[in-house]
């Protein structure tokens, strides 16, 4: 790589304007600034990260839904301090709900102690915990591009293992319990899950954006800028101010990207509900996923987030955070009462003691990615004209990886636009 020059003084005062401070953008600031570039990156709500956040509410730290770093992550490998992040990793397996109690179903390469419980649980028979145990080696060749569920039938997996076991796991991956998205997703997590482990930071999901904004300097990132329209070099905010630049990049989500862009239709957006109690006990679960193996609702999963990282609840206080899928299930109070009822029947009467600290309606919490309409990759970038670049998780398989590799590629090829620098090796 040649070494970058600085700008110079009759030079423009942003060399790239960035919209939208999610990974996919800070990742491009980054990416922008080693190579010697000036971008301002445009963030329209009051700090960076996206749709990963974490919030403080009554003195919980509150991630804004569950969702976890895989550590086999290659693009989070190279642009993330895993070590600072301080990541509390969560067991390879799950805790299944089927006829009225848990059983424990875990990776036999990563817990070899649980093999015997594993092996002895009702879900599926042993010829099922086989595949499972060697589904990433049978997803590495190339997998076609059709619903998850018409594989895992075609891979001969029983009813049974997939109502009890991959329907509510891998729903709560692709947050649909129809398992309509592509199986070219289910090979992307899959292989991902099987070679590293899902973790989370001690701090919460949002320390890895703003470990990330760390490295920015203060002027380069302007919150409570909403952008509402974009031209060629330029960008205009909705209180008026426009910003010009040779190069914009979109690293917005992507209903947001086709709206700026002026496409009719807007790309569909997985929904997800979450509640969030804080209770005085925590339930027996570790650091498992808890599944829900019956299929009765309204809860699909569940975790305890404080039992792998006690600093995110007050003393003597845990986190218990349930996520819902399904779409006809109520809302609101009577949505409370349900998951409750749920999670009596889970638990017992100490359920009774819970306090619900927030219950979220998160309408664009994923891309859908169904069969048919799935990318093959896991991470691009798209440039719909000269100068102006489109960058996201929605362009490779969705994720923070993708989103991660879709920010440093536009930026990479806005280095090379401007012939600064030339583009990092790939």
């Amino acid at each position: 790589m040649s070494a970058p020059r600085p700008p110079s003084d009759a030079s423009p005062a942003h060399d790239v304007l960035v919209v939208g401070a999610g990974l996919a953008g800070l990742a491009c600031a980054r990416r922008l600034l080693d190579g010697g570039l000036r971008p301002l990156l445009l963030e329209a709500s009051s700090r960076p990260g996206g749709r990963v956040a974490t919030d403080d509410v009554q003195g919980f730290r509150l991630d804004r839904g569950f969702s976890v770093l895989l550590t086999s992550y290659a693009e989070a490998r190279a642009q993330l301090d895993f070590d600072a992040l301080d990541l509390r990793p969560f067991a390879k397996g799950a805790l299944v709900r089927v006829d009225g109690r848990f059983v424990r179903l875990a990776d036999p390469f990563a817990h070899p102690a649980a093999i015997p419980a594993t092996l002895g649980a009702p879900v599926g028979g042993l010829d099922d915990k086989w595949r499972v145990a060697w589904l990433a080696r049978r997803l590495r060749a190339d997998v076609p591009d059709v619903p998850t569920l018409e594989l895992l039938e075609h891979l001969r997996f029983s009813p049974r293992m997939i109502e009890a076991f991959l329907r509510p796991f891998l729903g709560g991956v692709f947050l649909e319990r129809g398992l309509t998205t592509s199986a070219r997703k289910l090979a992307f997590v899959w292989r991902h899950f099987a070679s590293g482990r899902a973790a989370i930071p001690a701090d919460g999901m949002d320390a890895i954006p703003r470990s990330l904004a760390a490295a920015l300097p203060p002027e380069r990132l302007l919150t409570g800028a909403r952008v509402v329209a974009v031209r060629d070099g330029a960008v205009a905010l909705a209180d008026g101010r426009t910003f010009a630049a040779p190069t914009v990049v979109l690293a917005v989500d992507a209903p947001s990207a086709a709206s700026l862009l002026g496409q009719g239709r807007s790309p569909p957006m997985r929904r997800v509900r979450c509640l969030q109690f804080d209770a005085p006990h925590a339930p027996p679960v570790g650091n498992w996923l808890v599944l829900d193996g019956e299929g009765r609702g309204p809860v699909n999963d569940l975790v305890v987030p404080t039992l792998l990282s006690p600093g995110l609840a007050p003393p003597g206080r845990h986190i218990v955070s349930t996520t819902v899928l399904d779409e006809l299930a109520p809302s609101g109070e009577a949505l409370e009462r349900a998951v409750r009822a749920q999670m009596r029947d889970w638990f017992g009467e100490e359920v009774s003691a819970w306090r619900l600290l927030r219950a979220l309606d998160l309408p664009a919490a994923l891309p859908a990615q169904d069969a048919g309409a799935c990318p093959d990759g896991d991470g691009d970038v798209a440039e719909p004209r000269p100068g102006l670049l489109v960058c996201g998780d929605h362009l490779g398989l969705a994720s923070i990886d993708a989103a991660l590799r879709s920010g440093r590629l536009a930026a990479e090829r806005a280095l090379a636009r401007t012939a600064r620098v030339e583009p990092a090796a790939r």
